[in-house]
């Protein structure tokens, strides 16, 4: 029976998980909401704010959607799955209480303390004066400052000097740069070593994870440059080996599961693990409650099973005996951006060399939209900081690469930035194998 399906976001990370549902024999009419210009192309949108839980629950009702996906953290912080769940509607994501592991970062690090999962050490505060105390008596830089609550995955500040960590408590407590969640923050110690990004689904009893992923977080080439959201990925991540894979299964995944468990707030979706592997063994760095962007564009590519399948399965509790199997290939996103990003960049720049959102005659290759809107015209234009993900998917790493890069050469807009260096620490790292 085709299931009538609305995911609600509407960014790249969306649209890869519209564009796998699709492959789905079980999956009919598929929405977004709010989606973007690129996203209609591949789904209905409907322009209702990712965050406006009521007006966004009384729609999926009004249109008896079997099934919902709620994929940003936002509205599964402020409780989205619980509010569909009362109008009877089942939905991929964990539930209010069970988000408050990446919602709240004081939860998640006491939750890790608790359990005894591998976490750096860390301290948790509400005055300024007591965070400056505290860091210059540890007297170790750098230092990593966290503000409490969801932040675009941009509240975490890399101190080097007591100076720098003067500025950051000021930033994020008293200038209020990220709102209320900056009432609280986390100081933590410095961890180094690879980072690891491993999804994982899970139906609060058993998780399987997705291909590992390696993230590109700053601006610039060489690792330079403000953090931003992302700019590329590519998996599967040659740091994260199948031993290191079985020890982060014993020590962090099942035993995280199980916490949650006790402490009365099963999780169910996606758990992302944000790891460092360092010289100490795999370490959590942060919990996100959802899908990561733009990790989503690299690891959705590879995976060979029904997602649909997958996500009723966590849903239902019965992920024990779903299949979840992905590709040995490899996958390389680049990211496209506006000029400017992260800061202050201008929109609405035509996008040339791309057909119905997609580049024609690439069988291998899919442009994921994050930040497009379609003129009255048809005309696509860019509408936000990172425009599109492009992705190659193919049997080894080299390839992949090569092959984004290639596709993304076809694509163009005025000041459009992008790294010109993602993947090249992974293949560093299999050369060195």
């Amino acid at each position: 029976m085709a299931k009538k399906i609305l995911v609600v976001g509407g960014g790249g990370r969306e649209h890869a998980i519209i564009k796998a549902l699709k492959k789905s024999p079980d999956c009919g009419e598929i929405w977004c909401a709010p989606g973007n210009g690129g996203i209609s192309y591949d789904a209905k949108c409907k322009n209702i704010k990712a965050t406006d839980v009521e007006t966004m629950v009384a729609f999926a009702a009004e249109e008896k959607f079997d099934y919902v996906v709620v994929a940003q953290d936002d509205p599964l912080a402020l409780g989205m799955v619980d509010a569909l769940a009362k109008v009877g509607i089942p939905a991929f994501g964990p539930d209010k209480a069970a988000a408050r592991i990446e919602a709240s970062k004081v939860f998640s690090k006491d939750l890790m303390k608790k359990y005894g999962i591998p976490t750096a050490d860390y301290a948790t505060f509400d005055d300024p004066a007591k965070v400056m105390d505290y860091i210059k008596a540890k007297g170790k830089y750098p230092v990593v400052i966290k503000a409490d609550g969801l932040a675009l995955g941009k509240g975490v500040l890399i101190c080097e000097n007591e100076e720098q960590a003067a500025d950051g408590v000021k930033e994020i407590m008293l200038d209020k740069k990220f709102g209320a969640s900056g009432n609280h923050v986390v100081v933590e110690e410095f961890l180094t070593g690879p980072e690891v990004s491993v999804l994982s689904f899970t139906d609060g009893k058993v998780v399987k994870p997705m291909v590992s992923s390696m993230d590109h977080k700053r601006a610039n080439d060489h690792d330079t440059g403000l953090n931003t959201g992302g700019m590329g990925t590519v998996a599967p991540n040659p740091y994260y080996t199948p031993a290191i894979a079985a020890e982060c299964m014993e020590t962090i995944f099942l035993p995280t599961i199980q916490a949650m468990n006790a402490e009365g707030c099963p999780f169910k979706g996606c758990l992302y693990f944000g790891l460092m592997l360092t010289p100490d063994g795999p370490k959590v760095i942060e919990y996100n409650c959802r899908f990561g962007d733009p990790e989503t564009q690299v690891v959705l590519p590879l995976l060979e099973s029904d997602l649909l399948k997958i996500m009723t399965a966590c849903t239902e509790g019965t992920l024990a005996d779903t299949e979840v199997k992905f590709s040995e290939g490899a996958a390389c996103c680049v990211i496209l951006a506006s000029g400017g990003y992260p800061v202050s960049y201008e929109k609405g720049k035509p996008i040339s060399g791309l057909t119905n959102g997609q580049l024609e005659g690439e069988s291998n290759i899919t442009v994921y939209h994050s930040g497009t809107a379609l003129r009255e015209d048809g005309t696509l234009v860019t509408n936000g900081g990172r425009v599109l993900g492009v992705t190659a998917a193919a049997p080894r790493l080299t390839a992949a690469i090569t092959q984004a890069y290639a596709a993304a050469e076809k694509i163009s807009f005025e000041k459009l930035h992008k790294r010109t260096d993602i993947g090249m620490r992974a293949l560093k790292a299999i050369a060195e194998q």
